[in-house]
């Protein structure tokens, strides 16, 4: 069975943030995410961690100082430097958590200039971290609109341009729904780059079972594939709490 986390900025919302360690390991999941784990200390994160032997997955750069702005900077050609400065301080982060991932966020841009700018910045930030595995995800225009990186074809291409062995797919279901519809069609034709996964319910990012796709199949791929890595719950809970809606765990044995 996959290996399960439990992302901390969409799930246990109903409690404190360092309280959502506790709740994700009393539910049974082995790792979490946490987006942006900027505003809390890093002893208290790996304290958290440490008391309930989870691991972290992954964080995403930059950090939040884009206060109703833009969510990202790599593929923004004017921001090249406020990217890089923002990476390095995701890294110190990652270093100081032991974050198995950083997630890079292209932020809003359009056209050869910022595929262009986008390129250019994986590589050095895949060059300046070579110890540090990254990902990039695609997301879809619907929920945040203008983002550079929509659409699962553009990430492929990119990928095998920056060739970099540190450097993989974020694999999401919910946008790989929202953007090309067939899920299974876009996971067979770029799971050879997949470094990470990430589900919600379909359509409505809820929990991951029932609606309009077969995630105990997609669950049993994996184990029958030998994905040896984690699969991160990100949804939106649609009870009041989390805790309610995690029958879906229960999947992993079918």
């Amino acid at each position: 069975m996959p290996k399960f986390a439990a992302n901390l900025t969409m799930l246990f919302k109903e409690l404190p943030e360092l309280d959502r360690f506790d709740a994700a390991a009393e539910a049974g999941f082995d790792a979490v995410e946490v987006l942006f784990p900027y505003d809390m200390q890093a002893n208290e994160i790996l304290s958290a961690l440490g008391r309930n032997n989870l691991s972290l997955e992954l964080i995403n750069c930059p950090p939040p100082n884009y206060t109703g702005g833009a969510r990202g900077f790599a593929a923004v050609p004017e921001s090249r430097d406020r990217f890089r400065h923002d990476f390095k301080r995701t890294l110190r982060y990652a270093e100081a958590l032991g974050a198995r991932l950083v997630h890079i966020m292209a932020g809003p841009a359009r056209g050869p200039e910022a595929r262009e700018t986008f390129v250019d910045n994986l590589r050095w930030a895949s060059d300046f971290a070579q110890k540090q595995k990254l990902t990039i995800e695609p997301i879809n225009d619907i929920d945040m609109p203008g983002y550079f990186l929509n659409d699962f074809d553009l990430a492929a291409e990119i990928l095998d341009e920056v060739a970099a062995p540190n450097l993989a797919l974020q694999f999401d279901t919910y946008h790989a729904h929202r953007i090309h519809g067939d899920i299974m069609a876009c996971w067979d034709k770029h799971a050879h780059q997949v470094g990470h996964i990430q589900v919600g319910g379909i359509p409505d990012r809820h929990e991951p079972a029932g609606g309009d796709f077969d995630y105990p199949a997609f669950f049993k791929m994996l184990d029958d594939t030998g994905y040896a890595g984690v699969v991160s719950a990100e949804y939106f809970p649609s009870g009041k709490t989390t805790e309610s809606g995690l029958g879906w765990l229960g999947l992993r044995s079918v």
